[in-house]
């Protein structure tokens, strides 16, 4: 039976306290008025949270755009809860860390999960580097790309770490095949209310778990294609309409996909049209430095490949592009002290271009 989203798992702790309801309510307050800048985002979501509304609004990542408000069902918050909660084996008084900002999707989904499933919360402020008990044992932990690169040396005591909100570097997936927690890696969005499906990334001697590209979606969600080859996602105990994406995608079955890229992102450059992410995936062992592929207009071409890096020098040897085809190769290379990020790590690719004034 699935719980309704004005009812407190009575398993439920934050910071080792139960509380009920109607306690989270002073909880809440007292976040807002005495809390640090983090717990009270946590406030103002519980707020929301509890108040007789059947939705909140939240803002989208702005990671290809201007963030923008949409409403999401609090029942359909619930219903990814549990879904999530079914996939992980997640059970009531497992323990769980909360050490993603409550201003975004994802940080609101972990207070949902705990809420919902009767999870044992512990809040950490959300840094690069979550400072917490290393020792303690943790069944759930979700995390950014970013942090799991700065603790990863310190969370064997993790049963489960789900990481999403920017893409996995090739280098993090090959350190993380020494440690003993689970990780996965997650696709979603704030649309469809974080992740609908899952990757594993370790541990693969496990019985049943073997190393793919494919993402598998969590219970009762099921994936079709549009005429673009992007993601169509049927999720009815999420959303009321099918979700079009802007993900291109190769669809395997119903509930397994490979992520290819963004249609927004496409290059067509003499008629040769590109995805910039299975560019930057050949050169992703190549280039140290944190880095995108993008165009720019070209009287001859139409656009042209372009490699924006960050970092000061423009020093970049031939042999970085050896993998690449003719017209995959970068024409121009561009540099930027520090990338334009979300609170999340995405990287904000058109606010990067626009700042060096590049016509795309």
């Amino acid at each position: 039976m699935i719980p309704d989203y004005s009812k407190v798992h009575s398993k439920f702790k934050l910071d080792r306290n139960h509380y009920s309801f109607e306690d989270l309510d002073e909880v809440a307050y007292s976040f807002v008025k005495e809390g640090r800048p983090f717990e009270q985002d946590i406030g103002n979501f519980l707020l929301d949270w509890l108040d007789k509304k059947d939705y909140i609004t939240v803002n989208t990542s702005g990671s290809t755009g201007k963030p923008k408000p949409i409403k999401i069902s609090k029942q359909g918050m619930v219903n990814s809860a549990v879904a999530t909660g079914n996939y992980l084996k997640l059970n009531p008084g497992d323990t769980a860390l909360y050490c993603l900002p409550a201003h975004y999707i994802a940080g609101k989904m972990m207070l949902v999960r705990a809420i919902i499933l009767g999870l044992e919360l512990d809040l950490t402020q959300p840094t690069s580097q979550p400072i917490f008990d290393y020792k303690k044992h943790y069944d759930f932990v979700a995390m950014v790309p970013l942090q799991l690169e700065k603790i990863y040396g310190y969370c064997d005591a993790i049963k489960t770490i789900i990481v999403g909100g920017a893409p996995v570097s090739n280098n993090l997936k090959k350190v993380i095949q020494g440690i003993k927690s689970n990780v996965y890696e997650t696709y979603g969005m704030t649309e469809t209310i974080t992740h609908i499906a899952l990757k594993k990334l370790n541990n693969f001697n496990e019985a049943g778990s073997v190393a793919s590209s494919h993402f598998k979606t969590l219970p009762n969600i099921l994936l079709s294609q549009d005429e673009r080859n992007c993601l169509v996602i049927d999720a009815p105990k999420i959303s009321t309409e099918p979700i079009v994406t802007n993900d291109i995608v190769k669809l395997y079955s119903e509930t397994e996909f490979e992520w290819l890229g963004r249609f927004d992102n496409i290059i067509n450059s003499g008629g040769i049209k590109f995805s910039p992410e299975q560019i930057e995936a050949k050169l992703q062992n190549k280039i140290k430095q944190r880095f995108f592929i993008a165009s720019e207009k070209d009287e001859r071409l139409g656009e042209q490949v372009i490699l924006v890096v960050e970092d000061e020098s423009n020093t970049m040897a031939d042999s970085v592009f050896s993998e690449l085809e003719k017209f995959e190769k970068p024409k121009a290379i561009y540099n930027v002290a520090q990338f334009n990020e979300t609170t999340s790590g995405k990287i904000q690719r058109s606010k990067i271009l626009k700042q060096l004034k590049v016509q795309n």
